[in-house]
């Protein structure tokens, strides 16, 4: 694990991102798969350290998990329900910091008739679980502190359950009480009510329950957002398939990254249809000026179209993990910023107004604290280089990673605390925000020489695009397709096998980094480059190698359609006659047979060949620096890259 993980200084954000599953849905999804009749596929669970802790909980009562299911989805599960009724009897759980699972799961198992201990992380056993525990002794179960009263660790024993009155919970500190009620309620079978006792927090969470309910065959009839009535009879049916939804709290991160970064930014996986009241964090964003657009499966945030974003007063009850970010935008307000209502920060993974407001001060904002509340004033400019203490707390780590965005370097200490929701949170912020270096320019123009030299010197990733579609041509031949027939072509290129180590390039295990430099595998190389299908099943590959610190990409249309958004663009050419000229030498010296005239006939066709393709011809853009390297070496082509990657690199 990484102590720290530094972030550069970044430019810009733009780009698309698929998000992982939703922590609320698919902890939710587990239970109720587990409580139901019959066998349920989940699909797109999210892989994470909560969602682990709930598979192995419910593994330990005798739950039966088939893992991992094959599937087009990703990250598909098959759980054998229990009817209700969990086999195993007697068992220790370990439940680590996952709220999500830990509440919903230990009144389930109040209900069940067994013997169970119940525990988690030091942190977890700060958390309050007072209120859910009050609400099940009123009827009859037999729940037991292990330390000090009101929080895990817990002890269950076999009891009888009487729900003869309303159950009588408070709303006000945590809405996982009532989840986990509503959720358990149903196998007793009887008819049941809750009533709460204050005024119900963050009701968008509630609505996910109640809507996961009634998917499993439960119907839960609410007044007023003050009693919940769960008619006697029903019980979990399995609906069969499920899909996990993208996470929405995490869309935050993303969507606050094309308000703060220019954009745009698509989330894809949430939208209008999303069920997650978090999604109405792009409504605070719009608020302060960012432009949204809306589809039914994404989301797509821009920066405002002038100026900084607005400055805000916002009620966030219902929002209150996406929130977190908003208070780190508010660092790029034109004005004093306030988050209103949410005292639910207090009693999280770690005490989040406190660790907000003294991460945020480190910045040089004013920061002020309320019971329920924070007052942000922006800094006129952020300090620089500051190291962001996370508290073991995910959404700490991601919402400061947009500092970054500020153009000012950030340390994230403790990156692996991501893990608790969104595991490859870092490569997935790299993939809209790590600066690209695009190299462009005909073929044998020292593109890919200069790229790699220029990503080693900068302790940047190396993306030879050109490699790819040479890959492709060989593989399409190797496995008897014609390189003419572009839609199997483009299956060849959609599963290609293909891995890096150093300079060598691998095809299904096999070396094959002077095969894919042949002249014929160059010329097919051209030729299925120009098939709009392969590029297509390319495209997400190549973005893909957008990480941290950053990435050189050459080939012939990085600049223009793969990273279109790339603060530096270099057009790299020379004269054909030039080029010819290095070609033939690389031939002799590696001891091959080479004509100068045939050679240089071929690099003549094949510049007009892929300038006069459809599909992405090669073309400098019009941002992009032009470097002829006809009169330079090597050593002196890599310089002025560099040079110009320097300068744009640090121009704010």
């Amino acid at each position: 694990m990484m102590e720290h993980f530094d972030l550069p200084a970044l430019m810009r954000a733009s780009g698309t991102i698929r998000l992982p599953g939703s922590k609320s849905i698919s902890n939710r999804m587990l239970l109720l798969a587990a409580l139901a009749t019959g066998e349920t596929e989940i699909r797109d669970l999210l892989d994470s350290d909560d969602t682990r802790v709930m598979l192995a909980a419910l593994q330990k009562v005798g739950v039966g998990v088939t893992a991992p299911v094959a599937t087009s989805a990703s990250n598909a599960y098959r759980i054998i329900g229990c009817a209700g009724v969990f086999p195993g009897k007697d068992a220790d759980l370990f439940m680590g910091n996952a709220g999500t699972a830990i509440r919903p799961l230990t009144a389930a198992l109040a209900l069940s008739g067994g013997h169970y201990r119940v525990s988690g992380v030091p942190r977890m056993h700060e958390r309050p679980i007072g209120d859910l525990v009050a609400g099940l002794l009123q009827i009859g179960c037999d729940v037991r502190y292990l330390a000090t009263a009101g929080y895990p660790p817990l002890e269950i024993f076999p009891a009888d359950v009487k729900l003869d009155a309303p159950i009588r919970v408070r709303g006000d500190v945590s809405s996982q009480f009532l989840t986990a009620l509503l959720m358990a309620l149903p196998i007793t079978g009887k008819t049941a009510v809750i009533e709460m006792t204050t005024e119900l927090i963050s009701k968008p969470y509630i609505e996910i329950t109640l809507n996961l309910m009634a998917r499993f065959g439960v119907t839960v009839e609410r007044t007023d957002w003050r009693r919940f009535t769960i008619a006697g009879g029903q019980s979990y049916r399995s609906p069969g398939v499920v899909h996990v939804e993208g996470d929405a709290s995490g869309a935050s991160y993303f969507l606050a990254a094309g308000a703060i970064g220019g954009g745009p930014v698509r989330v894809e996986g949430v939208g209008r249809q999303s069920i997650q009241g978090d999604v109405r964090f792009a409504d605070a964003l719009e608020t302060m000026g960012a432009q949204i657009t809306w589809g039914d499966n994404f989301i797509e945030a821009r920066a405002p179209e002038k100026g900084k974003l607005k400055a805000f007063d916002l009620d966030l009850n219902h929002i209150p993990d996406a929130a977190m970010t908003l208070a780190v935008a508010a660092l790029f307000a034109d004005g004093p910023c306030r988050l209103r209502n949410i005292a639910s920060w207090r009693v999280k993974e770690t005490d989040r107004i406190v660790a907000m407001a003294t991460e945020l001060r480190k910045l040089g904002a004013t920061v002020e604290e309320g019971v329920d509340n924070l007052a942000v004033l922006p800094a006129p400019t952020l300090l620089k280089n500051v190291a962001i203490d996370t508290y073991d707390d995910h959404r700490v780590a991601m919402c400061f990673a947009l500092v970054a965005l500020g153009g000012v370097p950030v340390r994230i200490n403790d990156p692996g605390c991501v893990a608790k929701t969104f595991p490859h949170y870092f490569d997935a912020f790299g993939e809209i925000a790590a600066p690209v270096i695009a190299i462009d320019g005909p073929s044998a123009s020292g593109k890919g020489t200069v790229a790699q030299r220029v990503a080693a010197a900068l302790g940047f990733q190396f993306l030879d695009s050109g490699a790819l579609y040479r890959l492709t041509a060989l593989a399409a031949l190797r496995a008897g397709v014609a390189l003419e027939d572009e839609m199997a072509v483009a299956d060849v290129a959609a599963q290609l096998p293909a891995s890096f180590s150093g300079e060598q390039v691998f095809l299904a295990g096999d070396d094959v980094t002077a095969a894919i430099r042949a002249e014929e595998i160059g010329v097919g190389a051209s030729k299925v480059a120009a098939m709009p299908a392969v590029r297509t099943a390319l495209f997400a590959r190549q973005r893909a190698y957008r990480r941290f610190p950053g990435l050189v990409a050459d080939g012939r249309d990085m600049g223009s359609v793969i990273f279109p958004e790339a603060p530096v663009k270099v057009f790299l050419t020379a004269s054909a006659e030039a080029r010819a000229k290095r070609r033939y030498k690389q031939l002799i010296d590696k001891g091959m047979p080479a004509n100068m005239h045939a050679l240089l006939q071929d690099l003549q066709e094949r510049d007009a060949r892929d300038a006069a393709r459809s599909v992405a011809p090669l073309r400098q853009c019009d941002d992009a620096v032009l470097v002829d390297t006809t009169p330079l070496g090597i050593e002196e082509a890599v310089a002025a890259v560099l040079e110009i990657a320097q300068q744009k690199l640090l121009r704010k």
